[in-house]
């Protein structure tokens, strides 16, 4: 049996209806109202497509750099050798290495957020499908994150791209900001990772491509968005 939500969950959920779906700039304010946190709460979306994922022509896999960032650091690992190991190193990249690192992973080393790799030594990455993959963080050219110009991806994550996939489900789950930002922050960096999804669409997704749409608080009631009005946004 779930446990019960504690007072303030409640009267934050007091203050939306999850059967009501709010246009993006309605729900961009209602969703930092609602966060029960003391502190400044991750917002993310929650976008369910009408894609069946066990097909491979149905996968959606892209990313996206948010306008105004993610609002939190996140730790770089780069797989890469020669020329392009001490580019990663000059742009940022936190741990750097090439079959030293490959090793590392293998003993269980994963204190890292975005793993990224230079097209050469995906031979040797290949071998941490099992450690990486179920962790999100195998890196992958349709999200950008295998690439010759290490140094532009280094610098792109920590300005805020988000790699986002669909889970076995159709659902995308993704970050949009802090609780923090102003509304028009949150909204634009919203239509940023809503404009990327529509183009990532599949030509063999059939019918109705966003389904239904969620903004969320790291902790508090979710804020249903109209998912037509949410697939019409543009970050231009």
């Amino acid at each position: 049996m779930p446990a019960p939500h504690g007072k303030r969950y409640v009267d934050a959920a007091k203050l939306t209806d999850p059967e009501v779906a709010q246009p993006p700039e309605a729900a961009i304010e209602l969703v930092r109202k609602v966060s029960t946190a003391t502190f400044a709460a991750t917002v993310e979306a929650h976008v369910r497509l009408g894609v069946d994922p066990r097909h491979a022509d149905q996968m959606v896999r892209s990313s996206v750099v948010l306008p105004h960032g993610t609002g939190r650091r996140r730790r770089i690992a780069v797989f890469a050798q020669g020329e392009k190991e001490r580019e990663a190193r000059e742009a940022g990249a936190d741990i750097v290495g090439g079959d030293d690192l490959v090793k590392r992973v293998q003993e269980g080393f994963t204190e890292f957020d975005v793993a990224l790799a230079t097209p050469d030594v995906m031979g040797m990455v290949g071998r941490l499908g099992k450690v990486l993959g179920p962790r999100g963080l195998m890196p992958n050219p349709k999200s950008g994150t295998v690439t010759f110009d290490i140094a532009r991806a280094v610098r792109d994550v920590q300005a805020g791209r988000v790699e986002f996939r669909v889970d076995r489900y159709g659902i995308i789950h993704a970050p949009v900001g802090k609780t923090s930002f102003e509304g028009s922050q949150l909204l634009e960096n919203f239509a940023a990772l809503m404009e990327a999804i529509v183009k990532a669409k599949p030509q063999a997704a059939k019918g109705t491509y966003v389904k239904t749409c969620f903004l969320a608080p790291s902790m508090g009631p979710s804020v249903r968005v109209d998912p037509t009005l949410a697939a019409r946004l543009s970050a231009g």
